[in-house]
């Protein structure tokens, strides 16, 4: 559990990374740091389908060498559609070698063949595969796949010699001035630079060095952008809004870590290494997310009922009536809820309740309310905003409409973290920012929470919270 978001010390960080952010103010319903362009549609990315038929076709290929021996239907429907669901697919930044494949077509081939055989050795013993019909299937069907797609591959790398991705490069001018020669020396990437976002500059074989949102948004509509480099760790963290606006219009945002690879990747561009960057929201509150919310919130309603019941009886017995305490909250797309606490303070009017730092009465509080208030036993009324769909167990802490209106104006990026439902526990969090503590770190910390999400950083996130949970922590 959490305390609240506050700020009597909000603290900033000194850009020193060598460029300098673009800043723009959209319009209402445009997306950060461009303008709305509603006629341009986003680019559509490389269509699944010349690799889908030619991994079906080398599954049928396969299965026909069942019937050498008896016609099998079944087999080979259970072959091709085993095959198709293994099928190896990964993005990258140009399509890959034949070498470069052949481990994964072979293990997924080598998988479905197994796959196959011990079904049918359970289901129907009497039609078990012998050695030599899993040797020459396996055989067939592996030739087949590699053949088949290092020809789709082929023709692909063809069209982006031909017509290769134009490119934004985004980060610290000596970086990405280094980063754009070195790609532009290597054709055979597939990308071709057209700009760079850096501070004013000479740039690159006369590339454009863009520094204004304008500048960006002309560049990206005329020549039709459709991969973002971002050759510095620093760059996500400063140029979020940016990505994000280009990322919603259709370009793929890869990160280079240009200067000391700080991860581990199979995956190359010129060199260096790269991973793609998934900034859309439009996946981030997935069917699997909600399911653990829903799954675990009301389990603990469940557990900790005697515990709510509990604490409602001594709070009315110690500080009066009016145990729960309601106050508008900001949640997901900038929506406003009520969120639900255990009360532990009475303010003066409901301005105050608006606009005073939650931290700023605590000596006031008497000695159960703050003790509430210090383990978090407070914030486990949310457990039925979390069930009822207001929020989720792990996200972005939310805040009143007061102080999301100011932390929007003075933090690039605040206004970000609404891309998900708000959280009782997060990133953040886990890291120390409650109570009183930076709101920069916190929308920062907030914000690569969004973009690296997964099921299972959800998960260790709620383990970490309740491993210290009834650790101090302020409000």
């Amino acid at each position: 559990m959490t305390a609240e978001s506050t700020l009597s010390s909000p603290g900033t960080q000194t850009r020193d990374h060598g460029f300098a952010p673009v800043s723009v103010v959209p319009p209402r319903g445009a997306a950060p740091g461009l303008r709305s362009t509603a006629h341009r549609r986003p680019a559509r990315p490389a269509s699944p389908m010349p690799l889908l038929v030619a991994d079906g076709t080398a599954a049928l290929l396969g299965a026909m060498t069942l019937t050498w021996t008896q016609f099998r239907p079944l087999p080979s429907a259970l072959l091709v559609a085993a095959s198709l669901l293994l099928r190896p697919h990964r993005t990258r930044p140009s399509p890959p070698g034949f070498l470069d494949e052949l481990p994964a077509v072979c293990g997924r081939t080598t998988l479905a063949w197994l796959t196959l055989a011990t079904l049918v050795a359970a289901y129907r013993p009497d039609h078990a595969l012998s050695a030599r019909a899993l040797l020459v299937g396996f055989t067939v069907q592996a030739a087949a796949g590699c053949a088949l797609r290092a020809t789709v591959h082929a023709r692909s790398h063809a069209a982006l010699l031909r017509h290769p991705h134009a490119a934004l490069v985004i980060g610290p001018a000596p970086t990405a001035q280094r980063v754009a020669a070195a790609v532009l020396r290597h054709p055979r990437c597939g990308v071709r630079p057209v700009g760079l976002v850096a501070e004013r500059q000479d740039g690159v074989e006369d590339l454009p060095v863009l520094t204004t949102g304008a500048e960006v948004e002309r560049a990206v509509v005329q020549n039709g952008v459709r991969t973002i480099l971002a050759v510095h760790p620093s760059v996500r963290a400063h140029q979020g809004p940016l990505l994000r606006a280009l990322a919603a219009r259709g370009c793929a945002v890869w990160e280079l870590d240009a200067e000391s690879p700080s991860y581990a990747t199979e995956e190359r561009l010129a060199g260096f290494p790269c991973r793609r960057l998934e900034m859309s929201a439009t996946r981030r509150d997935s069917a699997g997310k909600r399911t653990l919310d829903v799954l675990v919130s009301g389990t603990l309603l469940l557990l900790v009922s005697p515990l709510l019941l509990l604490c409602a009886v001594a709070l009315r017995i110690s500080d009066g009536p009016g145990v729960v305490f309601r106050q508008e909250r900001i949640g997901k797309d900038g929506k406003p809820f009520t969120l639900l606490k255990f009360r532990t303070h009475r303010p003066v009017d409901a301005h105050e309740a608006a606009t005073r730092w939650s931290v700023a009465n605590e000596h006031e509080m008497r000695g159960f309310c703050r003790m509430l208030r210090r383990t978090s036993l407070d914030e486990l009324l949310q457990l039925w905003n979390v069930l009822r769909g207001d929020m989720s167990l792990v996200g972005p802490r939310p805040e009143r409409p007061y102080f999301v209106a100011q932390f929007s104006r003075t933090h690039p990026g605040y206004a970000a973290r609404h891309r998900l439902r708000t959280g009782i526990t997060g990133l953040a969090q886990i890291h120390g920012l409650r109570g009183d503590t930076s709101i920069e770190d916190r929308c920062r910390f907030d914000n690569v929470y969004i973009d690296d999400w997964s099921l299972w950083q959800d998960v260790c996130i709620l383990l970490r919270t309740a491993a210290t949970f009834v650790r101090p922590t302020g409000s």
